[in-house]
């Protein structure tokens, strides 16, 4: 295989002070509660961005079942979590909001309204969609926009990540990344200026560009109707200086939206197409083509940066559990990854649904 395909969105990385905590209440809000994979050890291969030296964490990657990306929710374990120093606003430079479907607003408006006071009303978006906001209780920016596609029917109003809001310094730039490389070529908008549905939002009442983008070409690939289609919102702003979400003492794992994340089929391929467009790997977990174990999950990850250093993970997927419990896992290597999993896959993943006290 010479060629590389992405798959979708497979999650977005959030560091957090208690993984535990925070998990629950984002399965209670999102629906987050199955288990892809937990794990309790050091990472090793990121010495790039947490000081040069191994770091204790404990993570779950978390999904939704109803469709979309999951979240991988982190924390450290040893090294006391750092939050930024700052009220983050739009347009802050890195992923400052992380995009959640439904297929309902007005239903999963006034859910989410009724048990929590921090979301917003329902407004209009630059498309003339309904979409509001919900700040977690780490701060954390979320915004719930219309997605009619459902892939396994829980009977909920939410599904999973269809997207993210990046701060960028300019876009015209960072379109290397968003653009050539990860194919989000088609702009849905291109609009300047104050914007009605930003009105309650930190910082919005500056003016802003706001670039919305789509895929021309169709995302394929093994968890491709798990994942379904997504969008990606470069936001530059036009009244000030915008700080870097991520700056140094703080390190990659510290609370926020600390990456996003795609899975990817033929990991070399991507990275020889990433390096001619100036963005080659910053961390390459297999850089002898060796497997990165993580118990019944396995893989191979690697990180490139757009060029305003925000973190973009690229996870090629070798083995995933089908139950935690039983200890029963796939090996995607022994079939063919251009071709969709059967939606029966999915399905055994309820048992790894977590019920949280």
């Amino acid at each position: 295989m010479s060629e590389f395909n992405l798959v979708g969105i497979q999650q977005i990385g959030i560091g957090t002070e208690d993984m535990l905590a925070s998990w629950k209440w984002y399965a209670d809000m999102f629906q987050m509660n199955v288990r892809i994979l937990e794990d309790d050890t050091v990472a090793e291969r990121m010495l790039r961005y947490t000081g040069n030296k191994p770091q204790k964490r404990h993570a779950c990657i978390a999904a939704n079942l109803q469709g979309g990306g999951g979240f991988e929710i982190w924390q450290y374990s040893e090294r006391k979590p750092l939050p930024v120093d700052f009220d983050v606003q739009i347009a802050d430079l890195g992923v400052f909001a992380a995009k959640i479907k439904s297929h309902n607003i007005s239903s999963y408006h006034a859910e989410l309204a009724a048990k929590y006071k921090n979301v917003s009303q329902i407004v209009t978006d630059p498309r003339g969609l309904p979409t509001f906001y919900v700040h977690d209780p780490a701060g954390n920016l979320f915004q719930v926009v219309e997605d009619n596609y459902i892939f396994i029917d829980e009977h909920r109003f939410s599904g999973g990540v269809v997207g993210a809001m990046i701060g960028v310094s300019d876009i015209e730039k960072s379109l290397s990344v968003y653009r050539d490389i990860l194919g989000y070529d088609v702009v849905e908008y291109d609009k300047s200026g104050v914007f009605s549905d930003w009105q309650t939002l930190r910082g919005g009442t500056q003016h802003y560009r706001r670039v919305l983008l789509s895929r021309s070409e169709p995302f394929s690939g093994p968890f491709v109707n798990m994942y379904g289609n997504s969008t990606i919102e470069l936001v530059q702003a036009l009244d000030r200086e915008p700080r870097k979400i991520f700056v140094e003492p703080r390190q990659w794992g510290d609370p926020g939206f600390i990456q996003i994340c795609f899975d990817v089929v033929n990991m070399r391929a991507l990275g020889e197409h990433c390096k001619q467009h100036g963005h080659p790997f910053t961390v390459d977990s297999c850089p002898n083509s060796e497997d990165f174990d993580m118990g019944l999950a396995s893989g191979h990850f690697t990180y490139i940066e757009d060029p305003d250093g925000t973190l973009i993970e690229f996870v090629e997927t070798h083995k995933i559990p089908i139950s935690n419990k039983l200890n029963i896992c796939l090996n995607l290597m022994k079939r063919d990854r251009s071709k969709p999993m059967p939606t029966f896959f999915f399905q055994l993943m309820k048992l790894n649904r977590v019920k949280f006290d």
